[in-house]
């Protein structure tokens, strides 16, 4: 008797949402040390480590840039670390790590080649250990759903009925 596999005859499209992880390094870079007294940003001072710092350190990663503590930082010590970063850092995120991966992945979900699931039957895989896999998710049925018959979740054996065209 031949063993027929019946997912790959089905014609179904399956994603998994761990090829969305981010494979770029990621590095923090926090504010809070700069800060005066742990308050506030004397721009002086901030300059003065914005020309003394080694941004090298920080081409080709995936940067995100915060504050650890609760103070408020003007919007121009962010445009003038940004500076620093445009041109060396592959991605720069201001907010945290979990930001800055959301963005990582919704660039990667966005440089899909949609022609291989133009009329396609998707299976979004799900167990993964991204950041946030449901606003992966629902990045996916944001690009894929106006051009797919059907969307579900799961693995092939028991899936979960998300979207089917009318």
């Amino acid at each position: 008797m031949e063993i027929v596999n019946k997912v790959a005859e089905s014609g179904l499209i399956q994603l998994d949402l761990a090829d969305f992880k981010p494979k770029i390094e990621i590095v923090d870079l926090d504010i809070a040390p700069q800060l005066w007294e742990g308050l506030i940003l004397k721009e002086k001072d901030f300059r003065t480590w914005i020309g003394s710092n080694d941004w090298t350190m920080y081409d080709g990663k995936a940067v995100c840039v915060y504050c650890s503590v609760d103070a408020i930082i003007p919007t121009w010590a962010y445009m003038l670390v940004a500076s620093k970063l445009i041109g060396k850092a592959h991605t720069i995120e201001i907010g945290n790590r979990i930001e800055l991966e959301k963005t990582l992945i919704k660039n990667a979900i966005q440089s899909l080649d949609l022609n291989q699931f133009n009329e396609g039957k998707i299976i979004i895989k799900g167990c993964s250990d991204i950041a946030s896999p449901s606003f992966a998710m629902v990045e996916l049925m944001k690009l894929l759903q106006p051009i797919v018959k059907s969307i579900m979740y799961g693995e092939p054996c028991s899936t979960v009925p998300i979207y089917k065209r009318k």
